[in-house]
Parts: C-alpha cells; structure tokens; sequence
C-alpha cells in the first residue's frame, strides 16, 4: 500500500515538473519545433534566392508569425521572398521590416 501511495505522490510531482516547463514560456515544446521548421525553411528560401542570398536577413518565428529584418537589394526581391515565405505550412502572418540597401 505503501509503495502505491509513493508512486502516486511521484507521478503528481513528475507531472508538475513537466507541465511547469510549458509554463514558463506560455508555449508548449511543439510550438518551439513548429517555429523553428518554419525559420529553417524562410532560410532556405532566403539562401536560394539569388538577390537575397548574400545579405544578412534575420527571421523570428512566434506561434508562426514571421518576422525579417536586415537588408535587400530592391522591393521586388523582397515581395518575392515575402510570398514565398506565406506559402510555408503553419505560417499565419509575415511582417518584412527590410530596408533596400543602397547601391554604392
């Protein structure tokens, strides 16, 4: 009986444990692949596009909101990389704060 009620006490505790790590973000640890998968993939893209694929682009990722900063040769490219970026699977919104680097 003893050993019954232990392990009872043990379980409620792991759960404890493993339910507050999702807690302290407010996010669950599929969220964070989730993002993740689509920043690799908006890299992939930005990597193969042959106007972008010098440049220092950062993407961020929240709960599938997209977010690039840095630089870009002209508007056009950044549209086409905005577009493909929306088409990734789990993506909900895209937010291009890029700035056209001027041409010396």
């Amino acid at each position: 009986m003893k050993k019954v009620i232990l392990m009872s006490v043990l379980m409620l505790i792991g759960l404890a444990l493993f339910s507050g790590c999702a807690s302290l973000t407010g996010r669950t640890a599929g969220e964070h692949i989730d993002d993740a998968s689509i920043t690799t993939k908006a890299n992939a893209i930005i990597v193969k596009d042959p106007d972008a694929q010098f440049l220092k682009i950062n993407v961020t990722t929240t709960d599938g909101n997209v977010v690039l900063t840095g630089f870009i040769h002209d508007k056009k490219a950044e549209e086409r990389i905005v577009a493909k970026i929306r088409q990734i699977n789990g993506v909900k919104s895209v937010n291009s704060t890029l700035k056209v680097e001027e041409k010396k």
